[in-house]
């Protein structure tokens, strides 16, 4: 708690008035403006690829979309009354319903923090189901929200939420009244984006920063550096050049973006999961502005992640912090915290940060690191609890189990709502003469070809099986390609096969495409050849390995005690244990070992990590 005196001069510090701090983002604004691209030319232009609206997308069956259904029936069900007892507590008006406890309260640890991305991914889950009881509750809770703000459009939970965290909350209120208008069709929503936004100006810091020991006592967790993202967004919606000059001003450039642009790993000792979705917003200014910097930022980093910073879940970040390279520190970790990875927050990030570049380069590794995320991390997320307790942390020591969250309510309660209501839009992609498929499951995307509607219907075992069908449906022959991602860690040659007749295909940055006058009910059959292998966990110590089965990331279930010392002959002693599911097995010092893919855990005892003969 801050003392009296404290809160008296941060209220000096942060209460710059309308005026002069609209003055001092026009003046930011005026001294980049030359260097980059107009703010209106068309964003698409820097598109190779573009993502498909949620409602052209279904999930049919398989592993995502049983956790989908789960989440989307867990997050419909949350209480309205409950989630906006703060906001009303704090207007001064009725406010029915138990408190909501934890981090969510006023006196919690960043109070109502999570509103908008509820509103966000029940947004997004009614645009692709049609479930009414979505827009409904996202109706009520855009609503619920705006007739709190009272006349001053005071748009948080408490002062404690102004003070400490104004600005990752207000992205949070963005993101969740963006969807709610552009998914949802709530009309309300768009006429609260502006109020909202200028409401939360007097408390918000008249310059970027970088997280760290240099940001202001009064908010050493606040995050403006990744307002920049929605705040573009709001300026496309609104056509209001403020929300454009704000977005400008809050870019991390000199301190992060420009040394990645660079090549200059800026990385260690950074906040994990805010400087990782903070790369959303360089890819967004690279999309809105064109400056070339924002691209080869984002890239240079994702490099740096892949190379120095993951697990082979695909997970980065122990103890919420990124490790010096080359020093050993992701192994040594593995003793040292069972914090490995903030799970829904940091899939949240990455699975974002993939589909931009998969948008602007058009290049298959990143849809294998986006697979790699999405099955070992946020699908292996243990289920919400039925009052605000949701897993935080993957945790890669040996003997370890899928716990909660110590406080109810965290961060990444929201992250989870989003990352899994986005799946439909991780599966496929389009340009204008190509359908790419990124993922392998169940589901059906809706196009249009030559003005031709298409429909491709995607039937599949994986991932505990490397083969998928596609079969078209279009009213009428019509030539496109039909690109499909091969992944890199393929153990044979992929094949392919129209309408049963084996055809030759090129690759091209991870994509084959096979291009062809299609007719209703072709169908592409892909075989994608698994094979097991061992990931080193870091170049300092290659005999720490995790097992992997193509895409998944397998752990050993209920071990009799520590294997850490033994040394294990992988993968070569590695047996399927049935031909019908991605289980596998090997007899060590007369103990059998059963290995499962991690998402596949619940609550079992499990071991990640293994010291390679």
């Amino acid at each position: 708690m801050m003392s009296q005196q404290e809160t008296k001069e941060h209220r000096h510090l942060m209460s710059t008035s309308r005026r002069t701090f609209l003055q001092t983002l026009g003046a930011a604004a005026a001294a980049g403006s030359a260097s980059r691209l107009r703010a209106d030319e068309p964003a698409p232009s820097r598109l190779k690829l573009r993502e498909f609206h949620y409602s052209d997308v279904t999930i049919t069956s398989g592993p995502l979309k049983r956790q989908y259904d789960r989440i989307h029936a867990h997050f419909l069900s949350l209480d309205n009354d409950r989630l906006l007892k703060v906001y009303r507590q704090r207007a001064g008006l009725p406010a029915p319903g138990d408190d909501m406890g934890g981090w969510y309260d006023a006196d919690g640890f960043v109070p109502g923090h999570a509103l908008g991305q509820f509103i966000s991914a029940l947004s997004r889950m009614y645009a692709t189901t049609g479930d009414e009881a979505c827009r409904a509750k996202v109706q009520t809770l855009v609503q619920g929200f705006g007739a709190t703000l009272g006349p001053q459009d005071y748009p948080y939970a408490s002062e404690k939420a102004a003070v400490t965290w104004p600005c990752y909350i207000l992205d949070k209120y963005e993101i969740g009244l963006l969807d709610a208008c552009r998914l949802s069709g709530v009309a309300a929503a768009r006429d609260l984006l502006p109020r909202v936004i200028r409401g939360a100006i007097p408390h918000l810091p008249d310059h970027t920063y970088d997280r760290g020991p240099n940001s202001p006592k009064q908010a050493p967790y606040d995050e403006p550096y990744i307002l920049p993202e929605n705040l573009f967004h709001s300026y496309e919606l609104t056509g209001e050049r403020q929300f454009l000059d704000m977005a400008r001003l809050y870019l991390l450039d000199r301190e992060y973006f420009e040394p990645l642009a660079q090549n200059r790993n800026v990385l260690p000792g950074k906040h994990a999961y805010s400087h990782v979705i903070a790369l959303s917003s360089a890819a967004k200014a690279y999309q809105s502005l064109g400056d070339p910097k924002h691209l080869e930022a984002i890239r240079n980093a994702w490099d740096m992640l892949a190379s120095t910073q993951q697990f082979a879940s695909g997970g980065w970040g122990p103890k919420e912090t990124f490790v010096e390279p080359h020093q050993g520190k992701l192994a040594e970790s593995l003793t040292a915290t069972r914090d490995h990875f903030e799970t829904p927050c940091g899939a949240y990030a990455h699975t974002k940060l993939a589909r931009y570049l998969l948008q602007f380069t058009g290049d298959g590794r990143y849809g294998d690191g986006l697979e790699q995320v999405l099955y070992n991390t946020i699908l292996a997320a243990k289920d919400p609890g039925a009052d605000g307790e949701y897993f935080y942390y993957s945790d890669y020591q040996a003997l370890a189990q899928k716990k909660y969250y110590k406080r109810k309510w965290p961060c990444c309660a929201g992250t989870l709502a989003q990352t899994v209501s986005d799946y439909p839009i991780d599966i496929y992609f389009h340009s204008p003469d190509a359908i790419w498929v990124n993922l392998f499951t169940p589901s059906e995307v809706r196009w249009r070809a030559r003005s031709i509607p298409v429909r491709l219907l995607q039937h599949t075992n994986y991932p505990d099986a490397g083969s998928a069908e596609l079969r078209v449906t279009v009213a009428a022959p019509v030539e496109f390609a039909i690109k499909v991602r091969i992944p890199a860690w393929l153990s044979a040659p992929p094949r392919a096969a129209v309408n049963g007749k084996s055809v030759d295909f090129a690759v091209d940055r991870g994509f084959a495409s096979i291009r062809r006058r299609w007719k209703n009910n072709d169908t592409l059959e892909l075989t994608l050849p698994f094979g097991l292998r061992t990931l080193p966990i870091d170049d300092r110590n290659r005999d720490i390995v995790a097992l992997m089965a193509g895409p998944l990331l397998l752990v050993a279930i209920n071990p009799r005690g520590d294997l850490s010392a033994t040394a294990l002959p992988l993968p070569r002693s590695v047996q399927p244990l049935s031909q019908t599911a991605s289980a596998y097995t090997m007899t060590v010092n007369g103990q059998q070992l059963v290995f499962a893919p991690f998402y596949s855990v619940r609550d079992e005892v499990y071991t990640t990590y293994f010291r390679s003969a």
